[in-house]
C-alpha cells in the first residue's frame, strides 16, 4: 500500500511540475477552448438585434463556452438563409415562413430551433386621412409593396382571410428606401412592411401617429410565426451541445432586454451607423411588446411553437405557395434543442 501511495504522489507531483513549467505559455484557453459560432443577422444592424450583443457583453456566450460573432445582412432574410445553406455562418436568424419555402424548394435541412417572434411583424400601414382604417378598406386604394418584402409574401394570405378582393387593390412595386417617405407624402396609400420598421420610421418622417393606422396581419386571420433562431445542418449535427448553449445564453440577454431595454440598446450603439438611440429603443420595446411578450409566450415560455398553430400556419403557407412536399414542412422545426421550460418561462415585464 504504501508503495502505491508513493507512485501517486509521485505522478501528481510531475504534472503539478508541468503545469508550472509550461502553465504560463499555454494560458487559460488551452484548458477551456470556446466553441466558435459564426451568426448572421438578417438585416442591418438595429433596436431588433440588441439581445444578440447584449448576450457577447455580458459575457454569457462566453459563460456557456462560445466564441459568438455576429455579422449583419443587405440582403435580406433569403440571404441569411442562404449564408447557412452555403455553411457560411452556422446560425443565425431570419423569418421562419420563408425557411419552409427554402426547405421545399432546395431540400436544405436547415431547422428552426427556437422562434423569437411569437406574433410576426407582418403588417399593413396606411394613412387614415388616405381612408385606410380596417382591411377592407385597402380595395380602391395604392398599396406600395417592395417586390422582395417578406411581408408582402404574406399578402394573398391577408386579403383571403379577410375577404379583399386583390384586383380592386392597385400594388405598386416600391424600393424600400423610398417605401416610408411615398407614404408620407401621400404617393400611396399605405404600405406593407414590419410594423416595428414602419410605424417608427414614419413618425420619425413626420408623420402624425394619430394618422397612421397600423393593421398586424397576425390581428387579422394570419396564423403565422415570424423570426426564428436557425441552425446550420452541419453545425447542428457535429455541434448540438453548442447550440443548446447559444439559446441558454440568449434567454439570459432576452429576458434583461426585457426588463431594461435602455441597456440592451446601448449594447449597438457603437455597432451601427447613424444610430437613433431613441428610435432603436422604441422599435425594441414595440416588438417585446407586440410580437416577443405575446399571450401565447406568457403562458407557455420563450422559444416554442405550438403544433397546432403551426399546422394552421403551413396551410395558409399554402394559398400563396405551392408545396412539393408539404407533409414535410413542420420538420422546419426542431424543438430538440431548447432550453428546458422552466428556463424558458417570461418573468418581469418590459420596461416602458
Amino acid at each position: 500500500m504504501a508503495i502505491v501511495i508513493s507512485a501517486r504522489l509521485t505522478r501528481f507531483a510531475a504534472l503539478a511540475l508541468l503545469g508550472a513549467l509550461f502553465g504560463p505559455f499555454l494560458g487559460p484557453a488551452s484548458a477551456h477552448a470556446e466553441t466558435a459560432i459564426h451568426f448572421t443577422l438578417d438585416r442591418k444592424i438595429d433596436g431588433l438585434a440588441a439581445p444578440f450583443f447584449l448576450a457577447i457583453d455580458k459575457g454569457y456566450f462566453k459563460d456557456e463556452g462560445l466564441d459568438v460573432t455576429i455579422d449583419a445582412t443587405t440582403g435580406g432574410p433569403l440571404e441569411a438563409i442562404s449564408r447557412l445553406a452555403a455553411g457560411k455562418d452556422d446560425m443565425g436568424v431570419s423569418d421562419v415562413n420563408l425557411l419552409i419555402k427554402f426547405r421545399d424548394a432546395t431540400n436544405t435541412p436547415i431547422k428552426a430551433v427556437f422562434v423569437v417572434f411569437d406574433k410576426p411583424p407582418y403588417a399593413i400601414i396606411a394613412r387614415k386621412s388616405r381612408g385606410v382604417v380596417t382591411p377592407r378598406d385597402l380595395e380602391g386604394r395604392k398599396l406600395g409593396a417592395p417586390a422582395a418584402d417578406p411581408t408582402f409574401a404574406q399578402w394573398p394570405i391577408f386579403a383571403k382571410v379577410n375577404g379583399i378582393d386583390p384586383t380592386k387593390v392597385a400594388i405598386e412595386d416600391v424600393g424600400f428606401p423610398v417605401r416610408e417617405p411615398m407614404l408620407a407624402a401621400g404617393e400611396v396609400d399605405a404600405i406593407t412592411g414590419f410594423s416595428f420598421t414602419c410605424y417608427v420610421d414614419l413618425k420619425d418622417h413626420g408623420v402624425p401617429p394619430d394618422d397612421l393606422a397600423l393593421l398586424l396581419m397576425a390581428d387579422y386571420g394570419v396564423e403565422l410565426y415570424g423570426d426564428a433562431i436557425m441552425v446550420s445542418p452541419v453545425f447542428a449535427q457535429e455541434k448540438p451541445e453548442a447550440v443548446r448553449a447559444f439559446l441558454r445564453a440568449y434567454v439570459r440577454a432576452l429576458k434583461d432586454a426585457m426588463r431594461d431595454p435602455l441597456r440592451a440598446v446601448e449594447a449597438v450603439l457603437h455597432r451601427a451607423e447613424g444610430f437613433s438611440k431613441d428610435v432603436e429603443l422604441e422599435r425594441l420595446r414595440m416588438a417585446i411588446r407586440d410580437n416577443i411578450v405575446t399571450p401565447a409566450v406568457k403562458a407557455s415560455g420563450f422559444g416554442g411553437i405550438e403544433s397546432a398553430r403551426f399546422a394552421a400556419a403551413i396551410d395558409q403557407i399554402a394559398l400563396a405557395y405551392r408545396f412539393k412536399a408539404k407533409d414535410k414542412a413542420a420538420a422546419a422545426f426542431d424543438p430538440s434543442f431548447l432550453p428546458p421550460a422552466a428556463e424558458r418561462q417570461v418573468s418581469g415585464s418590459a420596461s416602458r
